[in-house]
């Protein structure tokens, strides 16, 4: 497995450091941060399921607020912990209704200057999906991929993964008494939520990130807060292998495996990572991937690179490697970048490539491009941040030394 970064907040005990914010905590970790304040063990499971539905079936942002709370508690919590969301530096609106937030969360350490990553919201009639990081960077460099351009600087920890969630539901309105946005589409009716689909294809490989991964499914899943169904979180993978089978016996999310094409020679170029784990060993970790079936299928990416991996061949072989594989083929036309070297398909080539995936007997979706304007777009994350304040200390530079 590749290296990555050393966390320093991986190691913290399950108590909270005074400070921070119990937003992103587990129900393990709010028992303990409540021990470790004096309360006596009687009392924790009943406080902890408080502080949960406030947290995160309310969607509370003060602790006051928290009335089933005796004060003296309130007083303590108020003293030595937070309600904090990331902060949001940046929210761009697409002409689509596609939103892309820049968030920058708490630093965990004095080494920390806080993690800047990107969460982007696609809006349906009927859903609304979250697509969220879990990486401040990627430890991967596929060469179609804008993310896979900035380097990797750690682990996004469970709490700043979970944050993602609420603080987009705030964004969006989507906690009760809320009020939502008017600027954009936002789903709704009885029964729609703003945010009922989870992705993880933000920045990041999510298998590099597992535990934490694995630990905010089970926040983002719990059904007495934010109450988000397994089958609606789909996490994606480049193809860490050893990983795929302890997602679905831990985490039980879905499935997606990001393979753009159907040769190693090839794949070895877009995704580096099929040096490791070659398609064939990523394929049988698929097909015995836990709980996978013709209702809980896996997803397979498919980015269309003109003239690279768009050939009506290379779409027989695709069905050729996945038969006897539960699953369902996404289609993406390649979203540009600045400085990339690849092109998307020309719309008749994609046409002819899903014709004959379909007719083999798989849905084949040719996704819908959302976001392109804002770089929202599949595989074009990368916070600009670093880049706009690069020019601007040089143009302080050359300002000063000007004569």
């Amino acid at each position: 497995m590749a290296s990555v970064p050393e966390n320093p907040a991986a190691d913290q005990s399950a108590a909270l450091p005074f400070g921070s914010s119990l937003v992103g905590a587990s129900r393990t970790d709010l028992a303990e941060t409540l021990r470790s304040l004096g309360l006596p063990d009687r009392e924790i499971r009943m406080r902890v399921s408080q502080l949960w539905h406030w947290i995160y079936f309310q969607g509370s942002t003060s602790f006051d607020a928290m009335l089933n709370i005796g004060k003296p508690l309130r007083a303590r919590l108020v003293k030595h912990y937070t309600l904090g969301r990331p902060e949001v530096v940046s929210q761009q609106v697409s002409s689509d209704g596609t939103r892309k937030w820049l968030f920058r969360m708490p630093p965990v350490d004095a080494r920390d200057k806080g993690a800047e990553i990107e969460c982007v919201y696609i809006p349906e009639s009927d859903r609304g999906t979250l697509c969220v990081s879990s990486q401040v960077g990627c430890t991967l460099t596929c060469t179609f991929c804008h993310t896979g351009t900035q380097k990797l600087v750690r682990n996004l920890t469970q709490r700043e993964i979970v944050q993602q969630l609420v603080a987009a539901r705030d964004q969006l309105g989507d906690f009760p008494g809320q009020t939502p946005p008017t600027d954009g589409p936002i789903p709704s009716g009885e029964g729609v939520r703003a945010i009922s689909n989870i992705v993880f294809m933000g920045m990041g490989e999510p298998l590099y990130n597992f535990d934490n991964v694995r630990n905010a499914i089970g926040v983002m899943s719990d059904g007495e807060g934010l109450s988000l169904s397994k089958r609606r979180i789909t996490v994606s993978t480049s193809g860490v292998v050893p990983q795929i089978g302890p997602l679905g016996d831990e985490a039980g999310s879905m499935l997606a495996i990001s393979l753009h094409a159907v040769r190693d020679d090839l794949r070895n170029t877009l995704v580096p990572l099929n040096k490791k784990y070659p398609i064939r060993e990523l394929l049988e970790a698929c097909r015995n991937y836990p709980g996978v079936s013709n209702a809980r299928r896996i997803t397979f990416e498919y980015v269309m690179l003109k003239g690279v991996n768009d050939s009506p061949a290379e779409a027989r072989e695709l069905v050729r490697l996945l038969k006897g594989i539960p699953a369902k083929i996404n289609l993406i036309p390649f979203n540009p970048w600045p400085g990339t070297q690849y092109e998307c398909s020309d719309w008749e080539t994609i046409e002819k490539f899903s014709d004959i995936v379909f007719n083999a007997g798989y849905a084949s979706p040719v996704r819908t491009p959302r976001g392109r304007d804002i770089l929202a777009a599949c595989g074009q994350l990368k916070s600009e941040t670093e880049k706009l304040r690069a020019r601007a200390r040089l143009a302080l530079e050359e300002n000063e030394a000007a004569p």
